[in-house]
């Protein structure tokens, strides 16, 4: 398992949009990935729903949890991800 706290470059946090890019992004993945404001209050990254669900806003620290096959690529993707502001752009 690693971990990793990442700040949410989105300013106005992780609501539709940006919860759909990490969710679309976190399924691709072999992967498990899990988020939330605590190791202890993590949800699965790959739901959208559950993603909105934290009500994390912009500028808020996250903690990104990813287990399995290629946790360490997984992890670095997706905490480049978190730290765009996913409003203003499309990420690659």
């Amino acid at each position: 398992m690693l971990s990793t706290r990442v700040t949410i470059g989105s300013s106005v946090g992780l609501h539709a949009r940006p919860a759909r890019l990490l969710a679309e992004a976190a399924g691709k993945q072999s992967a498990s990935v899990r988020i939330g404001r605590s190791e202890d209050a993590l949800v699965d990254a790959a739901s959208i729903l559950a993603v909105m669900s934290l009500g994390v806003g912009g500028g808020e620290d996250v903690v990104l949890v990813v287990e399995g096959e290629g946790a360490e690529e997984t992890l670095r993707e997706l905490s480049e991800l978190l730290a765009q502001d996913l409003d203003a752009t499309v990420p690659a």
